[in-house]
């Protein structure tokens, strides 16, 4: 089954790689060419990673693994924790903690104590058996627990693997990683180092659009693990029921198949079948499918003749020297005029 299609991909903007003056040589592998001074990623290979990456990630959580969701940049806090949290899987989208995976001891400690702070009602002095004063601490003391480790809250072991969105950014927890021998899966941009990763997905780690797309199918793939692991065994053996919202991700998984599956059980059909059985589903696919979803060519040819310029602008960093340049082209005739020095006052006459 197609994960993912690669107009889904263009339309997200996962082709956009940084300037060509900051690349990775060792990316040189996952680019296509350049364009307007910017790489352009090789879509097939994303492809490629994302069949084995999804493969991945659903045989780790049905063997009961987790996967923990890392990505503290601005472009990717929304989308890890939304989908972190549609999945049960824990999440970072704060700051890294240091050791949060090396002294993952210490760190037990404190979601111990997060999860005992919550217990205290703060608005019932009498019955909470803390001065006001102390409410107070305690209570600034939880917020700032709930927010550097609430995302966490439910590991109760190191995770299975990472799921990290700009491995630049993230270095810290992937040197954590590595340390203890833990997977990391990211997405691999042409300013990355790809020898980092072991499942890489080649693509843009800034745009929204291309982080939250990425996001969204390791999150499914971990729902389907999820799913696979509910199961009831051949052998009749009870199993833990589902969640709620397990059990809506199974119901979907129900209903009527997509595109992209369609397309594929046409394959699937085109290469068991005759030659004139293989003229005729030919027909079939060219009235019905629409041919610049499977032609990688037409699709980049499109896209690159009307390109997002919002995508494009993201990866392009301005110097210091062109911003304040920039802000003083922009600045209105009273802001470039100097202030003007108060006069000295006349001395008082006599």
């Amino acid at each position: 089954m197609a994960v993912v299609t690669i107009r889904q991909l263009l339309d997200s903007g996962v082709h956009f790689g940084h300037q060509t003056r900051r690349w990775n040589p060792k990316m040189k592998r996952f680019i296509l060419t350049e364009r307007s001074g910017s790489h352009i990623i090789d879509l097939q290979q994303s492809l490629k990673h994302i069949d084995a990456t999804y493969d991945y990630v659903k045989e780790t959580v049905a063997h009961g693994g987790t996967i923990l969701f890392v990505g503290t940049k601005k472009q990717a806090q929304g989308s890890i924790a939304e989908q972190a949290q549609r999945v049960g899987q824990p999440y970072v989208n704060q700051r890294w903690l240091g050791g949060l995976l090396t002294n993952f001891t210490t760190v037990s400690k404190r979601l111990a104590r997060m999860k005992e702070l919550e217990e205290v009602d703060f608005d019932d002095t009498a019955k909470s058996g803390y001065t006001k004063k102390e409410l107070l601490i305690q209570k600034r003391e939880l917020t700032k627990l709930q927010k550097s480790l609430g995302g966490i809250r439910n590991l109760t072991k190191t995770p299975s693997a990472l799921w990290v969105v700009d491995t630049k950014k993230e270095h810290l927890a992937i040197d954590e990683a590595h340390k203890l021998g833990i997977p990391v899966i990211a997405i691999l941009d042409t300013n990355c180092d790809p020898d980092e990763v072991q499942y890489p997905i080649p693509g843009n780690d800034d745009a929204i659009r291309s982080v939250g797309l990425l996001t969204r199918i390791i999150a499914d793939a971990a729902a389907e693990g999820l799913i696979q692991r509910h199961q009831k065994p051949e052998d009749g053996a009870e199993v833990e029921p589902l969640a709620a919202w397990e059990a809506e991700l199974l119901a979907a998984s129900e209903t009527p198949a997509t595109e992209a599956e369609k397309i594929e059980a046409v394959d699937g059909a085109v290469a068991g079948a005759g030659a004139d059985a293989k003229a005729k589903v030919a027909e079939v696919v060219a009235a019905e499918v629409p041919v610049e979803e499977n032609d990688a060519d037409a699709v980049v040819a499109e896209h690159e003749a009307a390109a997002d310029e919002t995508v494009v602008a993201e990866h392009h960093v301005e110097s210091d020297e062109a911003t304040e340049a920039k802000i003083e082209a922009e600045a209105t005739p009273a802001e470039k005029k100097p202030a003007a020095k108060a006069a000295p006052k006349k001395p008082a006459a006599k």
